[in-house]
């Protein structure tokens, strides 16, 4: 099994919909991208967040369907709207 985790800095011109969006279509991804186990996004309630205020995680089969996640049309199409509005942080281990 590989498990992604990635943690949104929101920039000041996204919207409380650019944040509801980014959660509805990162939890689409469940079901679409193969080998995707599943997902879980929310907001970074840790009081050590330093400013990453959205945080998610998915399991996936393993390192190959991860690289494949990062490429597929799912994503990619996300990736077009919302990197503009964050900084981002990931983070990938084998378990």
């Amino acid at each position: 099994m590989f498990i992604h985790i990635f943690g949104f800095r929101w920039k000041a011109d996204a919207t409380d919909a650019d944040k509801d969006r980014a959660a509805r279509e990162i939890r689409a991804f469940q079901g679409t991208i193969p080998g995707l186990i599943d997902v879980s996004v929310g907001e970074n309630l840790s009081p050590r967040g330093q400013g990453y205020t959205f945080a998610g995680l998915m399991r996936v089969n393993d390192r190959a369907a991860c690289d494949a996640y990062a490429t597929h049309p799912a994503h990619v199409k996300l990736l077009e709207w919302l990197v503009p509005l964050i900084e981002p942080v990931e983070l990938d281990f084998e378990a």
